[in-house]
């Protein structure tokens, strides 16, 4: 990580922070540039071998631009204070809509193949009708209507069986017999809990608009 130049000192940061209020862009920039030790500071919070440092980075910095442009200085607390949460605001953002993107892309891989041999996925298996699953299909649903459903519609039995059927939330897709196992019921039971699933969150669809 680049090496960051030292915060200002409480007199300095007052100074700035008058002269960014009086319209000073380069006030304005000096906040920005000394402060970015903050950034690589909370930045460290979220880094993982998955997650681009200079990304974060990117992503946190924006975090402490709003907040020099939104902070009051007439009150009681220093621009760092306000700037930490901020720059978190952010770099959370960031991270529920990799998580979001995460699910849709489990919802839209493939869980197996119809008559025809066409590949099928869990949004198609909802939205498709019973003795077809592709044909006639129109998606009218989108990933979070989805995961609504499942969580406030369903059983924690059916919510259980549905999450591994399909590997959603990052499980391993399996099949009815290997429910049945763990759960130690028939595989013809797990089918009918899965059907009558699938049937309760047709409802939530239907009424979605």
């Amino acid at each position: 990580m680049k090496t960051f130049e030292k915060p200002l000192t409480c007199a300095e940061e007052k100074y700035y922070l008058q002269k960014c209020r009086e319209g000073d862009q380069e006030a304005r920039n000096k906040l920005i540039e000394k402060n970015m030790r903050l950034v690589a500071h909370i930045v460290k919070k979220y880094a993982s071998p998955e997650r681009d440092i200079e990304d974060l980075l990117s992503v946190g910095t924006i975090g402490l631009i709003k907040a020099v442009n939104t902070f009051d200085m007439d009150k009681s607390i220093r621009l760092a204070t306000y700037a930490a949460k901020c720059i978190d605001n952010e770099l959370l953002m960031l991270l529920r809509t990799d998580k979001r993107r995460n699910r849709e892309m489990s919802i839209y891989e493939p869980i197996g193949k119809d008559k025809e041999g066409n590949e099928i996925n869990l949004m198609e298996v909802i939205g498709a009708s019973e003795d077809t699953v592709v044909e006639d299909y129109e998606l009218r649903q989108n990933v979070k209507k989805l995961y609504e459903s499942i969580e406030n519609r369903l059983t924690p039995r059916e919510r259980e069986i549905i999450i591994l059927r399909y590997g959603l939330y990052g499980n391993e897709e399996v099949t009815q017999r290997e429910i049945a196992s763990r759960m130690n019921i028939s595989r013809s039971y797990v089918s009918r809990i899965e059907k009558r699933a699938l049937e309760k969150m047709k409802i939530d669809f239907t009424n979605f608009t």
